[in-house]
């Protein structure tokens, strides 16, 4: 068993300094910001950013206020709305991108690299390896055996919850579908909305597809699901549906024209009872209110599986294949890959856990030692689906059929008809 920041480890204001960012731009404009000649200096290094919320936003300002001090370049962040970034990241990426992009690990950053939009960073893995678990470089790892994503944090998705309001109406966490079920009836009729839920951008509808898939037909299941191995119109997948069709009545109503934030906000304003959501979820909260944080792991539906599953993606960094300072931006992962990087940022969103191994925990809040010791118990980690299969099928088949799924909950068989056609069609390629 390999170690994660000191554990036993198996798997998202205002600029200050150099470190500049845009608003909430389109990708076509934040391609037109890294124009100019092929490594012009080497003294700027551009960023193309999701972190586009506030928290996290000032927190890599910090973090990369900390490199500019260190190295003596500067660092110019461009931020991009978190789901417009996902949407877009791929003509950008044939566009005029930033030298260094904020993704994830896994699937999709093999996805980009097999498709030669990425460089090549197994250089730097030389000199920071040593920092990091074997998990974490696998994660990193492209089909042809080479390096080219650095991890920075990761959260694991769970079910959160206010403790303060768990305590007044006498509620206690429920380990079974069952008991989770007839939590949530219990919560309705004491006014609460039982169950936030937000699916205007579709992919928070995700996490709860993969824990009831993982929790009903296992991990390997789901694996080979992701990865096109295995018909939509099985039973099974089937059955994952039926089983979330069953909690529906309980969910926030209108959620498919809410944000994610807006479904953070009404478990933070105490008007739901619970939240499937990551880890981040903190970040619609204040630092006090955040002290009244807490979450349980997602329930079991097979006893055979258990919860011995947990959803916890890894973000990091990777470099553009159009690079214009390769050499700075090559710096710039090496900067990150440090605990005084990650720790840099962590102080500022202590919604995330560090990646490497020497961070100081010493400082993590109550939730983040909570959430260490969720993914540290683990026997598998996914990365959530939008991350573990194709970008393409993530975004133009799964997203609008779980919508038209939430729309239309008695039309299963119509709806995994749909996306089967469609995954025949994308994973051929």
């Amino acid at each position: 068993m390999s170690r994660l920041a000191g554990h036993p480890f198996s798997r998202r204001t205002a600029l200050r300094g150099g470190v500049a960012a845009a608003g909430a731009l389109t990708l076509p404009t934040l391609a037109a910001c890294s124009s100019g000649p092929k490594d012009a200096g080497g003294t700027t290094v551009t960023l193309g950013s999701n972190f586009s919320d506030a928290l996290p936003k000032k927190a890599l300002a910090d973090a990369g206020t900390g490199f500019e001090k260190k190295s003596g370049k500067t660092l110019k962040i461009n931020t991009i709305e978190h789901t417009t970034f996902q949407e877009q990241i791929n003509q950008y990426l044939k566009g005029s991108p930033d030298d260094v992009f904020s993704w994830f690990a896994g699937y999709r950053m093999q996805f980009f690299a097999k498709q030669g939009l990425a460089t090549d960073v197994s250089d730097v893995w030389k000199e920071i390896g040593g920092g990091y678990t074997d998990a974490f470089k696998k994660a990193s790892t492209g089909e042809d055996g080479k390096q080219y994503f650095v991890p920075y944090y990761l959260y694991p998705w769970a079910v959160f919850y206010r403790p303060s309001v768990w305590k007044e109406k006498g509620y206690t966490v429920p380990k079974t579908w069952d008991e989770y079920r007839t939590l949530a009836a219990k919560m309705k009729t004491d006014g609460l909305t039982p169950i936030a839920f937000a699916a205007k951008e579709g992919w928070p509808a995700m996490g709860t597809f993969d824990y009831i898939n993982m929790r009903l037909n296992g991990y390997d299941f789901h694996v080979s699901l992701m990865a096109g191995k295995e018909s939509w119109e099985d039973k099974k997948v089937k059955a994952v549906f039926d089983n979330w069709a069953s909690i529906l009545p309980h969910t926030q109503a209108g959620a498919l024209g809410l944000t994610w934030q807006e479904g953070a906000q009404a478990l933070q304003k105490k008007q739901a009872g619970m939240h499937v959501l990551g880890l981040f979820v903190g970040n619609q909260f204040s630092d006090e209110e955040r002290k009244d944080l807490d979450f349980f792991a997602f329930p079991e539906l097979d006893p055979a599986n258990g919860q011995k599953a947990v959803e916890a993606p890894i973000d990091g960094w990777m470099i553009t294949k159009k690079a214009k300072n390769v050499a700075g931006a090559k710096e710039l992962l090496k900067y990150f890959a440090t605990p005084e990087a990650q720790g840099a940022y962590l102080g500022s969103d202590p919604n995330n856990v560090a990646t490497h191994k020497g961070a100081d925990t010493s400082t993590y809040t109550p939730l983040q030692k909570k959430a260490v010791e969720l993914i540290s118990g683990a026997q598998n980690i996914s990365q959530f689906m939008d991350r573990d299969t194709r970008p393409d099928f993530a975004t133009t088949v799964m997203i609008p059929s779980l919508q038209e799924f939430l729309k239309n909950p008695k039309d299963v068989d119509s709806i995994c008809k749909n996306i089967e056609s469609q995954k025949k069609n994308i994973f051929k390629d």
